[in-house]
C-alpha cells in the first residue's frame, strides 16, 4: 500500500514580492490587504502541494503585523503545513522584509490560516494525508498547531451557544 503521507519540506512555498506604488496607502506603507492577498496566495500553494488538490480558505487564526513594509521593499512570504487534521490543514506563513537598500532582512509578519481540500467534483470536503514533522521546529509547530485547532473549536463551540 502507498505511504500518503508527506513531509512538511514537500509543502514548503517561498514567494518573492516587490512592493510597488499600487500597492501601498498614502503613507508609502503596504496595504494590509494586499498583504494579506499574498499571504493566502502562499499559503493555499503550500496546502495545495500537500494534499495535490485545491483547498479552500477556511479560517485565519491570526495575523500580526509588527512593523510596516515600505514602498521599494522585498517580501518574503514563506509557507509550510503545519498540521493536518481529516479534512483540514493548518498552514504557517512567515513573512519578512528585505531593505533592498541595505540588504537587511527582518520578520515582518506570521499567519496562521486554515485550509479544507475539496473535491474537483462534488466540491465537497476530503480527506488529506497526514504530515510528517522532522525537525525540532516542525515538530514544535506541529504540536502548537494542535492546541491552535483545539482553541478554535472551542471558541466556535461558544459562539454556537450564543
Amino acid at each position: 500500500m502507498e505511504d500518503k503521507r508527506k513531509t512538511v519540506s514537500q509543502s514548503k512555498v517561498e514567494m518573492t514580492e516587490l512592493v510597488l506604488p499600487n500597492d501601498t496607502n498614502m503613507l508609502g506603507n503596504l496595504l494590509g490587504g494586499r498583504l494579506m492577498h499574498w499571504i493566502d496566495i502562499a499559503a493555499a500553494l503550500a496546502a495545495a502541494r500537500h494534499t495535490n488538490n485545491v483547498c479552500v480558505t477556511a479560517a485565519v487564526d491570526n495575523l500580526s503585523f509588527h512593523k510596516p513594509v515600505r514602498l521599494g521593499d522585498i517580501v518574503l512570504l514563506k509557507a509550510s503545513v503545519n498540521r493536518a487534521f481529516i479534512t483540514s490543514l493548518e498552514v504557517g506563513v512567515k513573512v519578512e522584509v528585505e531593505d533592498i537598500h541595505t540588504g537587511e532582512v527582518s520578520h515582518s509578519n506570521s499567519a496562521y490560516l486554515t485550509f479544507v481540500s475539496i473535491h474537483p467534483v462534488t466540491r465537497k470536503p476530503i480527506e488529506v494525508s497526514e504530515v510528517i514533522p522532522e525537525s525540532e521546529e516542525e515538530i514544535k509547530r506541529y504540536s502548537d498547531a494542535l492546541k491552535r485547532r483545539e482553541q478554535r473549536i472551542k471558541e466556535q463551540k461558544g459562539k454556537d451557544k450564543n
